[in-house]
């Protein structure tokens, strides 16, 4: 969690103080002025929030989940594969503040909720998990949860109900560089690491408190020569200024600091998001000319126009075919007129 993330105010839901995350929560920030409150939705849902005015002195909301503990994959996102894909959300929104995040124009608070009843994520999971035979499951994609590691072991805790496990395949993903946070755990062969790297343009300009690039690309490789399955990812990729070189130089030193051989996988993507969500966000973040680009829309979805993202991914693509296998290089396209 990057060092400068503190909370004044933690609000907890009635129910959730029982709960020993909650306790947990509390003490670590001993100095918070802790806040009943009835329903986490009234202060996290309510109209007329500042998202980017909150973001610079966020709260944390504790509260209970009553339903639906894991939601099924959308098309904007990669399924690897397999058949039945699902994400949890045990948190809601991330200590990090990039420009291109869909969660701004998801949520109307940028106040960070977690949801303290870790047990019936995990029963929800067994139940899915039995029904399919086997399952995907993304478990940071609604936040960062290795970044929040030090505060709250969620990845550790997943990656136990994995080791038994061997149907179960869950990721990880991350921004952060917090693999000191699990490095003391046996790795497995059913939860991948994944980083998502940025040339160093994007993570200075549009990935704000995210660590850099070189910091990101020596946890992940602490983690490959400890044994865990890592993989990279380039996403969104981003039609910068001279994108070309950027990745081109991205990629060069992903694979100086990163052996092939050692890599589960990597994923390429281009920039896309629910057409309400972006606008929504272009109102509040009027000055950042990577959301006010000339995007495409296609159903309830806009990214790049098709040519555009066609050339983007195939030269990504290109790039990394010097250093890898065609099977271990994932391209995602969003399905032409897609919905979701």
């Amino acid at each position: 969690m990057p060092h400068t993330t503190n909370f004044s105010h933690i609000y907890v839901e009635k129910g959730a103080g029982e709960y020993p995350d909650t306790q947990q929560i509390c003490r670590r920030f001993s100095q918070a002025q802790v806040v009943a409150v009835d329903d986490y939705k009234h202060m996290f849902n309510r109209p007329n929030q500042r998202f980017q005015a909150q973001k610079r002195s966020m709260k944390l909301i504790l509260a209970v989940k009553k339903e639906q503990f894991l939601y099924p994959g959308s098309g904007r996102a990669p399924d690897f594969g397999h058949d039945a894909f699902y994400y949890s959300a045990q948190m809601f929104n991330c200590v990090y503040n990039c420009d291109y995040c869909y969660l701004q124009g998801k949520y109307a608070s940028a106040n960070l909720v977690i949801f303290v009843n870790h047990e019936d994520y995990i029963a929800a999971a067994d139940e899915r998990l039995a029904a399919a035979g086997g399952l995907y499951l993304g478990v940071s994609y609604d936040t960062d949860l290795l970044a929040f590691e030090n505060v709250l072991p969620l990845c550790r805790r997943w990656i136990e109900f994995a080791r038994p496990r061997s149907n179960l395949l869950i990721e990880i993903r991350t921004k952060s560089a917090n693999f000191d946070a699990i490095a003391d755990l046996d790795p497995i062969p059913n939860a991948v690491l994944a980083w998502t790297l940025s040339p160093a343009v994007v993570s200075g300009q549009y990935e704000s408190r995210t660590p850099p690039l070189a910091a990101r690309l020596a946890a992940a490789r602490e983690a490959v020569a400890a044994g865990w399955p890592v993989r990279v990812c380039f996403d969104p990729v981003l039609r910068i200024e001279n994108w070309r070189e950027r990745y081109a130089e991205l990629i060069d030193s992903t694979f100086a600091a990163l052996s092939p051989s050692g890599l589960f996988d990597c994923y390429i993507g281009s920039f896309r998001m629910n057409a309400d969500y972006l606008k929504r966000i272009r109102c509040q973040r009027q000055g950042s000319d990577l959301l006010h680009f000339p995007y495409t829309r296609q159903g309830k979805t806009v990214g790049y126009a098709d040519d555009q993202e066609a050339e983007m991914l195939a030269f990504v693509g290109q790039c990394l075919s010097t250093y890898l296998p065609a099977d271990k290089i994932i391209v995602h396209r969003v399905p032409p007129g897609n919905n979701l």
